[in-house]
């Protein structure tokens, strides 16, 4: 069962698909869509990334952050980004401790689920039904309806 909404996001510092170290409170006072996804360059994981990268500008324009997680590693992370182009990071959760931590571990791969953080660190939507080839533009109607 997914964390819901009005919960504290967990707090968590993971390296990205470059290395670097990121935490969820960088990105303070900002909101952050942070989506599990099972594994780097399978059908379903391309299609959600790219809806992610094909919307990508609205995200920016509205200076929210999107962040993707998986189990894989940052090399594997890296070789997604670059086939696909894709503009935001992607957060190597080796240890399963971020999936666990946002209650979508499903034993080996990650849950679909998307977390809408607001800058406070709230989780203000859950999204356990993605439908991956439209979910960026799911979730900015969403937000757009939302406020």
């Amino acid at each position: 069962m997914a964390l819901t909404v009005g919960t504290q996001a967990p707090s968590f510092t993971t390296k990205d698909d470059q290395g670097n170290s990121v935490s969820l409170s960088n990105f303070a006072g900002k909101i952050v869509v942070l989506y599990f996804y099972p594994k780097d360059d399978t059908p379903g994981c391309t299609k959600e990334a790219q809806s992610f990268r094909d919307n990508y500008q609205q995200y920016q324009d509205k200076d929210m952050v999107v962040l993707g997680v998986s189990n894989d590693d940052e090399s594997s992370h890296t070789m997604f980004k670059e086939k696909y182009d894709l503009p935001f990071a992607l957060l190597a959760d080796t240890d399963r401790s971020i999936s666990q931590a946002y209650d979508v571990d499903g034993g080996g791969y990650p849950k679909r689920v998307t977390y809408i953080i607001n800058g406070e660190g709230i989780i203000i939507h859950v999204d356990d039904k993605v439908q991956t080839s439209t979910h960026a533009e799911d979730i900015l109607t969403t937000l757009s309806t939302s406020k």
